[in-house]
């Protein structure tokens, strides 16, 4: 006979019973806290955040490239996934060693010229107050005529000497750099790889996530809205960076500006700065051209100035008035004001990366916040029907030029 204490307790499940819904405080109370718990890890690992953002920045938009060699040729998605990528790295290993040669010839030309630009400034500045009468404020008079430019120039030098004396632990320090972001860019490549994989399935896990009769249309409509936000301003981003990188480096070498290389990549860099960063970029071009020693056509180095500040300045124009609309279009549709906020305060949380990535934010944020909007009130979640996409202008482009080649193929020489 088995004793009780042997014998095995068998839980019955209860007819009727169901697990209990969470009331609206422990709803509150899960939320913050997830909110909190998420706002810590970020926190605490940026940098690493900073990596996860790119490398999945850096996967939609190689997916056109990689969904044409799937769809167009025999090879499978992954094994084309390792082809795009493969030849990226090459693209970035030597745009990488090209640039850090023309970099380091820019930085030794720009240190040689340091002596020359100081005392270009202080001449600048001494012929400029020759003409300036005697400043009297509260009864005491100032001439700055009687200053002794040459003691200041000396004092400039002397803030300036150890700088220059220090350029081996300089060149250190970027071999330094230099290893640590070839680290970065291989960890984002390989994360990278593994977020272009899942692109395909992205759509599918956030609508099984919204299974509420009705949501899931939502969802992906949602999803929808975001990817061609997205896709127009980083794939447009890019294409705007490498149209201004040339523009501004072959036009600044025809003017005779010095280290035009640098100040073309400059600007292509700082295209992904909306508002803020094509006034760095003319800022940093207008001054080096002030400082300048040698002009073209024998100009004052404020009328040199002045050129090359109208050349930016055409540039940007140009771009605002036929680039923009062309390749980015109306994808944000904000006012600039809110873009140049919101810069500023992608800035202060996270650095460059937050000052590239505010627009595009933004504009999710007042998309979701919309849909957010008309559902508390009862209106339509969306203020308008979808449309379907129409091809992107390099697809036009690409599909135009190749149809200019077919009807060049079939003229017929002319007869002897």
């Amino acid at each position: 006979m088995e004793n009780e204490d042997e014998k095995l307790l068998v839980v019955k499940p209860v007819l009727g019973a169901e697990s209990p819904p969470w009331t609206r405080s422990t709803k509150v109370i899960v939320t913050v806290t997830a909110l909190l718990l998420l706002a810590v890890i970020a926190y605490r690992f940026e940098g690493l955040l900073h990596q996860l953002i790119i490398a999945a920045m850096l996967a939609y938009l190689l997916n056109p490239f990689i969904i044409m060699l799937d769809q167009r040729t025999s090879l499978k998605r992954v094994h084309a996934i390792l082809l795009v990528y493969l030849g990226l790295a090459v693209v970035v290993v030597g745009g990488l060693v090209a640039m850090g040669v023309a970099a380091i010839q820019q930085s030794q030309t720009l240190i040689q010229d340091v002596p020359a630009l100081i005392a270009g400034l202080t001449a600048v500045i001494r012929n400029t107050i020759t003409n300036l009468e005697p400043i009297s404020i509260a009864g005491l008079e100032f001439d700055p005529r009687t200053l002794d430019w040459g003691l200041i120039q000396n004092q400039l030098m002397g803030l300036v000497e150890p700088t220059l004396g220090r350029s081996g632990q300089i060149v250190g320090s970027v071999a330094t750099a230099t290893l640590r972001l070839l680290g970065n860019i291989f960890f984002i490549f390989i994360i990278s790889i593994y977020f272009a994989a899942e692109i395909p399935v992205l759509g599918n896990h956030v609508g099984d996530i919204a299974t509420a009769p009705g949501y899931r249309q939502d969802a992906e409509r949602i999803m929808r809205e975001f990817g061609r936000t997205w896709n127009a301003y980083l794939r447009g981003q890019v294409a705007l960076a490498l149209i201004i990188f040339f523009v501004v480096w072959i036009g600044l070498s025809l003017l005779g500006v010095q280290n035009a290389l640098a100040l073309g990549l400059l600007a292509g860099l700082l295209e992904f700065i909306p508002v803020i960063g094509p006034i760095i970029s003319t800022a940093a071009a207008s001054s080096v051209a002030f400082f300048q020693p040698d002009t073209i056509f024998g100009l004052e180095n404020w009328q040199y100035t002045l050129v090359v500040l109208g050349f930016m300045i055409l540039v940007q124009q140009l771009e605002n008035n036929i680039l923009v609309p062309r390749i980015v279009g109306e994808a944000l549709d904000l006012n600039p004001i809110v873009v140049m906020i919101a810069v500023l305060m992608g800035g202060s949380i996270a650095g460059i990366l937050g000052m590239i990535l505010a627009a595009p934010v933004m504009a999710s944020i007042k998309l979701v916040g919309g849909y957010a909007w008309r559902k508390l009130f009862d209106m339509p979640p969306f203020p308008e029907p979808e449309t379907a996409l129409g091809p992107s202008p390099a697809t036009v482009l690409i599909q135009r030029s190749r149809e200019i080649v077919t009807d060049l193929t079939k003229l017929e020489p002319p007869k002897k």
